[in-house]
């Protein structure tokens, strides 16, 4: 039996630790695709994670912005978030990118390897996507 968590409790869920976020999308050719992201959930309740400009996931949510994305605990007692909505692509920052990508190491790679990571994974080529949800549904307690 598993309980329905409430908005500030997976709200927590997504910012806690390193899980990573399993992007589902579109190919343009129709085929779907699910493919491991690390990202950041932000305050204003936007996921927001960085990839290259020319990737297959780039192209995909360009012909259909419509995507999903699904964090979970891999180990008793079992949860997860599944966050649908729409990515918006951000083009052309390479700034922000830069910065995303730090923020981003700092969490799945600790703060002393950020500005590493951030250098590797942001800046110009790069682009962001911002995942805002349209419906969420989010359950904890899985395997009791």
């Amino acid at each position: 039996m598993s309980t329905q968590m409430t908005e500030e409790e997976w709200a927590a869920f997504l910012r806690a630790g390193t899980r990573t976020g399993k992007l589902a999308l579109v190919l343009p050719s129709g085929r779907p695709s699910v493919t491991p992201v690390w990202f950041l959930y932000g305050d204003d309740g936007v996921i927001r994670f960085e990839t290259g400009a020319g990737s297959a996931k780039v192209k995909a949510m360009r012909a259909e912005p419509r995507v999903s994305m699904v964090v979970d605990l891999e180990e008793p007692p079992y949860a997860f978030v599944r966050v649908d909505g729409t990515a918006r692509i951000i083009d052309d920052d390479p700034d922000s990118t830069l910065q995303l990508a730090t923020d981003i190491g700092a969490r799945y790679m600790g703060e002393d390897r950020a500005a590493e990571f951030g250098q590797r994974n942001g800046g110009s080529g790069q682009v962001i996507i911002e995942l805002s949800p349209t419906r969420v549904v989010a359950a904890g307690g899985v395997s009791d």
